[in-house]
């Protein structure tokens, strides 16, 4: 009788470090110990704490082995004997006092968190609909055709507080109800899986670890607005979640949750998978929705209607994030006064953050709106590296802003963020300690988004070239005096000017590290040094 779980994590970032050879050897030595009958070896998707991987956690104990490999099989698959203990060398260690830790549930980076879209992930196997099943998966939606009628569903939505967890943050429930007032018999929605910010990796773990969630808050919003078909606009350098993606879409057919007459219920709707190319722009709604068409992905100009009212085939069309359409079952499912108890006034809920750089714990996180940076920093991403001062950490991708030491008590939600400059954005998060030079990273940012940049209107094209050129002149020693206030003039008007979210938004990482570290770029300018060391014109 099987009476204990042993979790194997394939998601990328452990599928990279040999998880799939390590998985292959832990069932050949479960085999050879004739462990088969009381042992379960099951594949799940990302456990989160990505520094530490590959990731193998036993269960009922919740034993986490930590950087695992495919040499360790033969001693962990003996450990799993009724006569034998825990393998503690392979045990996380605090990076603090390097104190072994041999559950998860006590290790502050899991303890610390709330983790409510992630549950499944790492916990079931995201190719198999059964384990979906197992977690009550698809319960919502039988909830919502069945108990709730379409404004009801709406309602739920619009009382939970949901906002979008793609970047901007709009009311989900004001979305549906634009989408289903709307006039016209054909409409659609749309999954935006176009995740492309340096750093950022969340959609593609919830994507790769619990893709049926996003599959049913699309079914469910189709019947919420009256729509037969939708989309999942993934980009094609996600190819594991693109793999799962198709699995799950496979299997829910299979059960009846796509296609015709769904579970009985008269509802008739079914997703496209479409992979995009990789342009960071058709991130944004209007570009996206004519990369679908097969046109050119640029955002359309202004003034211009809502996608809600006109999008794609200028068909009413919903558009939602990953996240949002993750968390839509579990509203569904236990109520929007649960969803909302958690979060601040006015953001609800949790957030997912790709946790990265110069901190000890590096991975995909959730966590109740309202957490400050700091205990994000330093409870769950266990402090910065080697001992090391905490300098910046940017928040929201490459078009986010830079915050200092000084406001690592800030609340974590959509206003306070841009209040100080930066934004919720796509859940990125970047840490950067006392090496680091910030001049620096607002020219390496700001590359990155000069480059994606579509050139279609000229404050973005000609300001975002403008203000690279002044950031790399500054770095190579050859800046001038005038050049600091200058950029800030250039990125007020790239961000009043531009076209879209990405020109709009671009100016921010150079905004922010002149906000907070003008004394860097004054360093650079009239002292020719770079204070950290990095720019090596100034060394």
């Amino acid at each position: 009788m099987l009476n204990r779980r042993v979790l194997v994590c394939q998601g990328t970032g452990c599928i990279s470090g040999g998880a799939e050879q390590i998985l292959s050897s832990l069932e050949k030595e479960i085999a050879r110990l004739n462990l088969r009958e009381s042992i379960q070896i099951k594949r799940t998707g990302c456990h989160g704490l990505c520094q530490r991987g590959p990731l193998v956690v036993v269960e009922p104990e919740g034993i986490f082995y930590s950087k695992v490999s495919q040499d360790d099989m033969p001693e962990l698959a003996r450990s799993l004997l009724p006569e034998e203990k825990a393998v503690e060398r392979l045990f996380y260690r605090d990076p603090a006092t390097d104190k072994p830790i041999p559950c998860y549930r006590d290790i502050p980076f899991y303890s610390k968190q709330q983790r409510t879209v992630l549950r499944n992930c790492g916990n079931i196997n995201p190719e198999d609909i059964d384990d979906y099943f197992a977690v009550d998966g698809y319960q919502a939606l039988r909830k919502a055709l069945f108990e709730l009628a379409p404004e009801q569903t709406i309602d739920e939505l619009k009382h939970s507080g949901l906002r979008g967890l793609g970047g901007a943050g709009f009311p989900t429930g004001r979305k549906w109800e634009a989408c289903r007032r709307a006039s016209g018999e054909e409409k659609y929605v749309i999954c935006n899986a176009d995740e492309g910010d340096p750093g950022a990796f969340q959609d593609r773990s919830l994507m790769e670890g619990d893709p049926h969630s996003v599959l049913e808050g699309m079914i469910i919003a189709a019947y919420a607005i009256g729509a037969k078909e939708g989309f999942i606009y993934v980009r094609a350098e996600y190819p594991l979640a693109v793999k799962r993606l198709r699995i799950a879409l496979t299997q829910a057919k299979e059960k009846g949750f796509l296609g015709k007459d769904i579970l009985g219920s008269g509802l008739d709707f079914d997703i496209v998978l479409f992979q995009g190319a990789g342009a960071f722009v058709c991130g944004e709604s209007t570009a996206l929705v004519l990369s679908i068409e097969g046109k050119r992905g640029v955002p359309k100009p202004f003034p211009r209607p809502r996608t809600a009212e006109v999008g794609l085939w200028d068909k009413p069309t919903l558009l939602n994030n990953v996240k949002t359409f993750a968390n839509i079952p579990l509203i569904i499912a236990h109520g929007s006064e649960w969803f909302a108890s958690r979060g601040t006034e006015h953001s609800k809920g949790t957030a997912i953050f790709s946790l990265t750089g110069k901190v000890a714990n590096n991975g995909l996180i959730e966590v109740p709106m309202g957490i400050t940076l700091r205990e994000i920093i330093y409870d769950i991403g266990g402090g910065i590296l080697e001992g090391k001062a905490f300098k910046a950490v940017q928040t929201g991708g490459p078009s986010g802003g830079c915050l200092p030491a000084s406001l690592l008590d800030i609340a974590i939600d959509f206003d306070s963020l841009t209040t100080a400059g930066s934004m919720m954005g796509s859940g990125g998060m970047v840490v950067m300690d006392e090496d680091t030079c910030m001049v620096d990273v607002a020219r390496y940012f700001f590359d990155f988004t000069r480059r994606e940049a579509c050139g279609q209107c000229i404050p973005c094209r000609l300001g975002t070239k403008q203000m690279f050129d002044i950031l790399d002149d500054i770095t190579k020693g050859q800046g001038r005096p005038e050049d600091i206030d200058l950029l800030w003039e250039l990125g007020e008007a790239v961000g009043k000017g531009s076209l879209c979210a990405l020109g709009q938004t671009a100016p921010n990482p150079v905004l922010t590290t002149i906000r907070y570290f003008r004394n860097e770029y004054e360093a650079h300018v009239y002292e020719r040094r770079c204070p950290a060391g990095v720019c090596t014109a100034l060394a």
